[in-house]
């Protein structure tokens, strides 16, 4: 699938995000901190979908 430049920019941002609190969980295992910061990048992730989901729908050259 062709995606345009900003699909790509949104996708590393929420990445980035994504990646920063695994980390910070795997960091701090055993911790309630670790556990809310997974929970964190789950439902991150699931914004991320809905928002890729979303520009694809509205953009004319990746949808």
């Amino acid at each position: 699938m062709k995606t345009c430049h900003q699909f790509d920019t949104v996708r590393a941002e929420y990445q980035r995000e994504i990646g920063f609190m695994v980390a910070h969980s795997q960091r701090h295992a055993g911790r309630p901190a670790a556990k809310a910061s997974a929970k964190q990048a789950a439902s991150t992730k699931q914004r991320m979908a809905r928002a890729l989901t979303s520009h694809v729908s509205r953009c004319p050259e990746c949808g």
